[in-house]
């Protein structure tokens, strides 16, 4: 039986796959479990603005409440406030209903423990485990006063904007930003924060309806926003995705500021400012070597992991580094939050912009993003995983990567759920690595099928 929590939480359609049922026990089990038994668990909740968010928020509230627990509602707020409250207001766990960046008719429930980091596999499987009667348990079912009660929390908002503002020393004036909020869980708290520092801010896709989060617009399909900054004559543009743990920038010219060269533009600051941790910054091995070749140059390290936040968060404390993420714009300044942080990313961005007084257009110079082809090989399911021991396919990616001479590489990954495996090709010639991954996945089908 597959594993019920991905990287990310239980996702799945919702009413389909993540089901009222499934979220009532995720409810018992969840408040059990990261309660370590307590009579009275404090489970705080939020959610993105998902039309099925108020199904599910309805079910894992009466989960909580039948296992005596008090269940603390915030309403829509971006997913690493969750986080952050959780720590501030000392409850027991958190949980965020959102399937992030996904189309509106997915969800999912994310738990965070009482400091506000995602769970280990170990709590995630205990928790599976008891749903699925694979461990047997007590978990508390009261009667009469002992149920437990649902509680609004109505300054979440507001605590969550004034912790923002707590992290940067920066004046905004000055500055024209636009906004585009996904029509997810940013649309209140974005502009609040950014005109509160005194930025102009211009907004689009702020109306949610429950229907069109992230449909065309946020940080996976930042098109409008490229012709929004033009057309404004904003500084810069900031896309943030459904659950606002992510950020992709525009620069005044309506290019995009991928999560890569953000993360450079802020690393190459903190070291400047010596708050750059171990000189270091964590990132996945699907990061652009546009990215590498950049930190190199400034003499500063970098390390890589699988691709996944939690693989770089688990990076970042194992070893003591302060700055993390991905090239999707999920990036992790762990002196300030426990999770990616689209809002605060960009406040951390815009301080930059606002110490150097430059454009971000210089500022993402600073990297040059190479060209990635990426292309599909269908192959045996049963052989997906053992494309490395075919002296044919390896001979031919060290034939491929001795061409770049360092200025560029080859990245083979084996889907995680389908019988394909994914080429990717950097390197400064457009052309010659869309001809080079073709010909390598075509290579890899022969062998491997």
């Amino acid at each position: 039986m597959a594993r019920m929590f991905g990287t990310d939480g239980v996702r799945g359609v919702a009413n389909k796959d993540l089901s009222c049922e499934l979220a009532f026990k995720l409810g018992q089990a969840g408040a059990y479990v990261l309660s370590k038994g307590k009579k009275r668990p404090k489970i705080l909740i939020g959610k993105d603005t998902r039309l099925s968010g108020d199904m599910l928020e309805a079910a894992l509230v009466a989960g909580i409440c039948s296992a005596g627990g008090e269940a603390l509602v915030a309403g829509v707020i971006p997913t690493p406030g969750v986080a952050y409250l959780a720590r501030h207001y000392g409850v027991d766990a958190g949980v965020v209903i959102s399937a992030s960046h996904n189309p509106m008719e997915y969800n999912g429930i994310k738990f965070f423990d009482s400091n506000g980091y995602k769970l280990p596999d170990e709590l995630e499987d205990e928790i599976e485990a008891i749903i699925k009667g694979q461990k047997q348990v007590d978990i508390p079912s009261p009667i009469g006063s002992e149920i437990g009660r649902k509680v609004p929390v109505p300054n979440a908002i507001q605590d969550y904007i004034n912790f923002l503002k707590s992290t940067v020393d920066v004046d905004l004036s000055g500055l024209k930003l636009a906004l585009d909020c996904a029509n997810g869980a940013a649309y209140k708290v974005a502009p609040m924060v950014f005109s509160q520092l005194g930025a102009e801010v211009e907004v689009i896709n702020d109306t949610p309806n429950g229907v069109n989060i992230n449909c065309n617009c946020g940080s996976t399909h930042p098109e409008g926003l490229q012709k929004f900054v033009v057309k404004t004559g904003a500084d810069i543009g900031l896309a943030f995705d459904g659950d606002a743990d992510r950020l992709i920038a525009v620069d005044e010219n309506g290019e995009l500021v991928d999560g890569d060269q953000i993360m450079v533009i802020c690393a190459l600051d903190m070291k400047e400012r010596g708050v750059l941790k171990r000189n270091t910054v964590v990132a996945t091995v699907m990061s652009n070597i546009g990215f590498d070749i950049a930190l190199e140059k400034a003499g500063c390290g970098f390390v890589k992991t699988k691709v996944g936040d939690r693989y770089v968060l688990e990076e970042m404390l194992k070893n003591g580094y302060n700055i993390g993420g991905e090239q999707s714009g999920h990036i992790i300044f762990l002196d300030h939050s426990t999770t990616g942080d689209g809002i605060l990313t960009a406040l951390q961005l815009l301080s930059v912009v606002k110490r150097k007084n430059r454009r971000p257009s210089e500022l993402a110079s600073i990297m040059q993003r190479f060209p990635q082809v990426l292309v599909n090989a269908k192959v045996n399911p049963e052989k997906k995983n053992s494309y490395m021991n075919d002296p044919v396919i390896a001979e031919e990616i060290s034939r491929i990567e001795a061409k770049f001479k360092g200025a560029g590489r080859v990245l083979i990954r084996p889907s995680g759920t389908e019988p394909l495996i994914r080429v990717m090709i950097e390197g400064a010639d457009q052309r010659e690595i869309e001809d080079s991954a073709k010909r390598l996945a075509s290579l890899i089908e022969e062998r491997l099928n």
